[in-house]
């Protein structure tokens, strides 16, 4: 029954069991080394900012998910921490960047405009998912020119004392990835954001692991109301599941038994005001309370918390940990946190949808769900453009049990979900056939349900299935001019 907890039951298209196996379940231990000595400085870590490090190993420099400029899912996250004013250096001189998954906090492509303005051929590797992590990429105007698409559970050789291996979540396998980096027989596990990494089979007693810990990362239940949905169970729902993630991962590391633990990949804050409701009510973990959870119940295990531009030396850590250089903290004034984020170019930029063309002819609705591809579920969805109606915009019924188009609610009996979305976001969404993550762990809108359930195959489909290419606006637009009725 235990096991059953973490099963999430998926179906192909005629309904049959998919099943999906990790294999081999141990694959870190093909040619396995021993771990040789370290010079001081040989193996250094430097956190950047949410899940960005800068591993120099040996000769080679590392990165791994690079989200150090701009917002997240639309305009929903930023960063709370001032990453180092060299960032853009460090990108541009790494040997090779570890993107996990195509999540925007960790697949930036503000950030990589950047980069590929100076260095397009950096090489950067990520795992063989379902959904190709640069699906977007075409579409993006970016030019990055060296992608690697990596199998999981196999050794990547770097150099003689350098490896690393991706794997898969085992949940989530169309999406998440974590790996494992190994030099000179030392492993350092970083399992991002993976619910269940590789199923729950790692390797113990690593030098170094890394992994998310604050929660707050999804638009449940903050972005619901209605039904049992009040400010006091929100509260305490929040709460209640902080505390289980807290409690997870200290498990997790007790478990495992790495030499050192670093929690990170969740230092973002809904800073824009318009998202101040979220902000408060949307609390989160704090680093140095896992850390001492985890030094409470396991001794053995150094925590580090990081501090952006701080570097941790892995063989002055290992040989003696209280060596004051095992870590260095950046200079006494070095500014930490974020206080200001340049909200105006990525706003104009959503807001540039609102009055595209297609936007001017109703059947855009059809268009968009019928290319969209989802049918044969009982549920109707009613949208908004605003979480307050806005005069002019758009406000429409989906019956997704036959995709039809009705002017009210069916009278039969259904599932109802009714979302409100901000008109920028969604027509963004829309245009440009993004996925619904924007607007679902964006907290760009507000949901309302009857009854209330979570329609896991609606979600799943509009937050991971949706086509690879865009809707093909361009024949819209010719069709709708050559008969405007």
């Amino acid at each position: 029954i235990l096991f059953l907890s973490f099963l999430v039951v998926e179906t192909d298209t005629d309904n049959g069991l998919v099943l999906v196996e990790l294999h081999p379940p141990n694959p870190w231990n093909t040619e396995p080394r021993t771990p040789e000595d370290l010079a001081f400085g040989e193996v250094q870590v430097t956190y950047l900012t949410h899940a960005c490090m800068d591993l120099k190993l040996g000769e080679i420099r590392m990165i791994f998910d690079p989200w150090l400029t701009g917002p997240a899912f639309a305009r929903g996250w930023w960063l709370l921490h001032e990453p180092p004013s060299d960032w853009l250096e460090r990108l541009c001189r790494a040997d090779l960047i570890y993107i996990s998954h195509m999540h925007s906090d960790h697949l930036s492509y503000p950030t990589l405009k950047y980069l590929a303005e100076r260095r397009p051929d950096v090489p950067i590797f990520v795992g063989k998912t379902e959904r190709p992590v640069f699906w977007y990429l075409s579409q993006s105007g970016i030019k990055l020119t060296n992608i690697n698409i990596i199998p999981f559970g196999v050794w990547q050789q770097v150099d003689e004392n350098l490896r690393f291996m991706i794997l898969m979540d085992g949940v989530h396998p169309e999406m998440d990835t974590c790996i494992i980096v190994e030099y000179k027989g030392h492993k350092i596990l970083n399992t991002v954001d993976c619910t269940r990494p590789n199923g729950g089979k790692l390797p113990e007693k690593v030098d170094l692991m890394m992994s998310d810990f604050a929660g707050g990362a999804s638009g449940f239940p903050m972005v619901f109301s209605g039904g049992q949905f009040t400010e006091e169970w929100k509260a305490r729902f929040i709460k209640i599941e902080r505390k289980k993630l807290l409690n997870y991962k200290a498990q997790l590391v007790m478990d495992l038994k790495p030499k050192i633990y670093c929690p990170f990949a969740g230092y973002f804050v809904e800073a824009h005001p318009s998202d101040s409701y979220i902000k408060e009510t949307n609390l989160k973990n704090d680093a140095d309370e896992l850390n001492k959870l985890i030094k409470k119940k396991c001794n053995e295990v150094l925590t580090w918390t990081p501090k952006p531009g701080a570097t941790l030396d892995l063989a002055r850590m290992l040989k003696d940990p209280t060596d004051s250089m095992g870590i260095v903290d950046p200079p006494a004034r070095t500014k930490l946190f974020k206080d200001f984020w340049d909200f105006k170019p990525y706003i104009t930029t959503l807001r540039a949808a609102v009055d595209d063309e297609i936007f001017h002819y109703p059947s855009w609705v059809k268009e968009y769900y019928v290319w969209a591809g989802f049918k044969g579920y009982n549920l109707v969805i009613e949208t908004d453009d605003d979480f307050n109606p806005l005069p002019g915009g758009y406000s429409y019924f989906v019956d997704f049990w036959d995709l039809s188009f009705p002017s009210k609610r069916p009278s039969r009996d259904n599932p109802y979900e009714e979302i409100k979305a901000r008109v920028s976001i969604m027509r963004h969404v829309v245009k440009h056939g993004l996925l619904w993550d924007d607007l679902y762990i964006g907290f760009q809108i507000r949901l309302q349900r009857d009854p209330d359930i979570y329609h896991h195959q609606f979600w799943n489909h509009f937050q991971i299935k949706l086509p690879v290419t865009p809707p093909d606006w361009k024949s819209f637009l010719a069709k709708c001019k050559q008969n405007p009725n």
